[in-house]
């Protein structure tokens, strides 16, 4: 693979990485804050999805590496390219289950952008694995969906 090819997909990979960690840090945070009647299944919920998102920070850094360049090393950089803010307070269950929606759908958005810049750099083993991120953070958007 060529430089050129290899920086898009590079790209690809950290902005899918960013907004993996902003989610992956809101959902830890509601994990912890969320109350109310639903507070047992959200809480379980919430920790299912964060533990997920862990594991996807890390496949995602990895391949990175694999590519040759470092993963990103500090928070700041880290979040440098997310778009997924974190909240000011702590929002109620339903805000909480809304926002985990819009997240999941940031970063599937993401993940299918990246997997195109993938491809067209001939890329098949990024493009797989962005093709991964974008099924699974469909299916937890509607897994929130459907609890609301």
């Amino acid at each position: 693979m060529s430089n050129t090819d290899r920086k898009a997909s590079v790209e690809a990979l950290r902005n899918a990485l960013g907004e993996t960690y902003a989610l992956y840090f809101k959902t830890h945070g509601y994990h912890w804050n969320v109350t109310g009647p639903r507070f047992k299944s959200l809480h379980e919920l919430f920790m299912q999805q964060y533990t997920e998102l862990w594991t996807a920070l890390d496949e995602l850094a990895e391949r990175l590496r694999s590519l040759g360049q470092f993963a990103p090393g500090s928070t700041d950089e880290m979040l440098s390219t997310a778009t997924i803010k974190p909240d000011n307070g702590v929002p109620d269950s339903e805000d909480m289950i809304n926002n985990l929606v819009r997240g999941h759908e940031t970063v599937a958005e993401v993940a299918r952008a990246g997997v195109e810049a993938a491809e067209s750099s001939g890329d098949i083993v990024t493009a797989d694995l962005l093709t991964q991120r974008a099924a699974i953070s469909e299916k937890a958007a509607w897994m929130l969906r459907a609890s609301v």
